[in-house]
């Protein structure tokens, strides 16, 4: 019976330290998905913010990754010891979330402790999922690179479709603010587990002059992780245009209820499960690379359906759900094969100032794409930004075409032969 069933557990699972890992960060995830509705409706409900102090609390949560990722990834590379930098963001980030409630049930919470809190969760972030790329490749061997990534993001997407459902109950049983003690009890739960585990990390590197800018000038000099970098980082941009009028746009010209809002978007959740499960498979058909320049039509392409979207409510429900499902399939392809090819391609000496230059591009864009979406949607209508935003994504594939990615068969053959950077 027993043999029977290690039949049906992917080869990594049963690994004892990548099922650790692993089962620690699908509570993690699941918790976040709770956070992320809870978060908005404590401010809406309890604290009563307004529209300019939602967006303001988006803002500060998403400003660390802009601000400190550089020197985030300078100072893990430099001091390593991933596992307890990933541990301490786990707890830290607990303790943050507990002071909310524990100030609201004092009759002291306030938006500017959640200002703070949401500032502070976003430089946890940042310090854990920095020292993450490092401690996967110490438990991973590159040729499960695909598989490993499959798994942890085959979790997200299942957090997506049971966490913020399970978010909505417990708001409404318990209240926002209490609600957070759950995501609190998940990073316990995700520190419990980095706890047990102790992969043979890569010796930190030694810090010296250029060692700040090292990841920047591997990135500049490597023409797969650039081109990659300019691929998602176009991507991001027009998605953030997308997603900060889209809820709006649903909403009033459309005229689509939030309990069928919220069922379409519960079909993005379901393409990313899907998503998931056969990457492994289209990689190993047409190559890594393919596979990438692949996601980058597969993830904007099917949003063009939202500013087509017209007709009986079943029509635009169905146009809506469509766009969700096919969006998720390819937001998910592209993370796993992306995830592979970076971790392949990047020293480990190097991996988290590649990761912290990479990051502070990447997600610099989210910001300026939700504030351009905002006066894109003021000046030229809702509809037409969206078309703008849909069709502008799929701009990311000129990035990713005359680059070496559509070349790759296997993450083997996104690894340098040498260092392309001298080492500090």
């Amino acid at each position: 019976m027993t043999s029977r069933w290690r039949r049906h557990v992917p080869p990594l699972l049963r690994d004892r330290q990548f099922r650790l890992f692993w089962t620690g960060q699908s509570v993690s995830m699941f918790g976040d998905q709770v956070s992320s509705l809870a978060v908005p409706l404590l401010a809406v409900l309890v604290l009563h913010a307004d529209a300019g102090q939602m967006g303001l609390l988006t803002a500060i949560g998403l400003a660390p990754s802009l601000l400190l990722s550089l020197l985030a990834g300078s100072w893990i590379d430099r001091h390593g010891r991933r596992r307890r930098t990933m541990l301490v963001s786990d707890l830290a980030r607990a303790a943050l979330l507990v002071s909310v409630p524990v100030a609201y049930a004092w009759g002291h919470l306030t938006l500017t402790q959640l200002f703070v809190v949401a500032f502070c969760l976003g430089t946890m972030d940042v310090f854990f999922y920095l020292a993450y790329n490092t401690l996967f490749v110490s438990m991973v061997r590159p040729e499960q690179y695909v598989e490993g990534n499959a798994l942890l993001n085959g979790s997200r997407a299942m957090s997506y479709v049971a966490g913020q459902s399970v978010a909505g109950l417990l708001v409404s049983w318990l209240s926002a603010p209490v609600t957070l003690l759950v995501d609190a009890g998940s990073f316990l739960f995700s520190a419990q587990a980095l706890a047990r585990i102790d992969p043979e990390e890569p010796e930190p590197s030694k810090g010296g002059a250029g060692h700040l800018a090292a990841g920047a000038q591997f990135i500049r000099s490597n023409p797969i992780v650039r081109s990659a970098l300019g691929a998602t980082a176009t991507i991001n941009f027009f998605n953030f245009v997308f997603s900060s009028i889209f809820v709006l746009y649903a909403t009033t010209e459309l005229h689509v209820p939030a309990a069928a809002l919220g069922l379409a978007l519960g079909c993005g959740a379901v393409g990313g499960l899907i998503g998931s499960a056969v990457t492994g498979r289209i990689t190993r058909r047409i190559g890594i690379g393919p596979a990438f320049v692949l996601s980058c039509v597969l993830f904007p392409a099917p949003l063009l359906l939202v500013p087509l979207a017209g007709g009986s409510r079943p029509m635009v429900l169905g146009m809506l759900a469509l766009a969700e499902f096919g969006s998720g399939l390819g937001v998910m392809l592209l993370d796993i094969s992306l995830g592979a090819i970076f971790q392949a391609a990047v020293p480990d000496l190097l991996r988290a100032r590649v990761s912290g230059a990479y990051r502070t591009v990447n997600y610099g864009m989210r910001p300026l794409g939700a504030l351009a979406g905002g006066f894109l949607g003021t000046a030229f209508g809702l509809r037409p930004t969206l078309w703008v935003a849909s069709a502008g994504g799929l701009l990311c594939v000129l990035w990713a075409l005359p680059s070496p990615l559509r070349r790759l068969r296997s993450v083997e053959d996104a690894a340098p032969p040498a260092p392309a950077v001298s080492r500090p």
